[in-house]
């Protein structure tokens, strides 16, 4: 049985798929279908970078991230870093650094693309409509990343991007 829900970036597929153990026992696995994402880390020369705050409706509650955001149809992973840092924050990058991948949760099937991104510019942001309370808060990198390894920044995507980002920075 499987139910569909459009999403900007395409359907959002919830399926239950029965599967079968070596022993022969069966259950249902419950999996989401959802579209990869980017997540991108800023960082300028001064070794500042940026975060976004937004309130997360399924959560009840205000989150700081990493810029980031789901593929469109027919987007590739560095496209849509591209294309989300501009709208969120304002930022164009001369260099981007993919940091891995990495999946969300076991019942997903979305990757997420991690990336550092360098040489920063400003421009002007173009929020989407629902990213209109977005707050942008530009803060030294260590910061960022002390707020990622204790708590103050619990979105999982994120933490694992600013980790991903020291680590290629050579700050870990």
């Amino acid at each position: 049985m499987s139910t569909s829900i459009a999403g900007r970036s395409g359907p959002f597929i919830l399926r239950d798929d029965i599967i079968r153990f070596p022993d022969g026992a069966e259950a249902t696995y419950t999996v989401v279908t959802n579209p990869d994402s980017s997540f991108v880390v800023p960082y300028f020369d001064n070794a500042d970078t940026m975060l976004v705050r937004q309130w997360r409706h399924a959560w009840d509650e205000s989150s700081w991230e990493v810029p980031a955001g789901t593929t469109d149809a027919g987007e590739d992973a560095l496209t849509c870093a591209r294309r989300e840092l501009a709208e969120e924050t304002g930022l164009v990058a001369e260099r981007y650094t993919l940091l891995g991948v990495v999946h969300g949760a076991a019942f997903l099937t979305g990757r997420a693309h991690m990336f550092l991104a360098e040489g920063i510019t400003t421009s002007e942001r173009n929020p989407e409509t629902y990213e209109q309370d977005m707050e942008v808060l530009r803060l030294p990198f260590t910061d960022a990343l002390q707020a990622a390894l204790e708590g103050g920044i619990a979105h999982s995507g994120s933490i694992t991007a600013l980790v991903r980002a020291a680590r290629a920075l050579k700050l870990l």
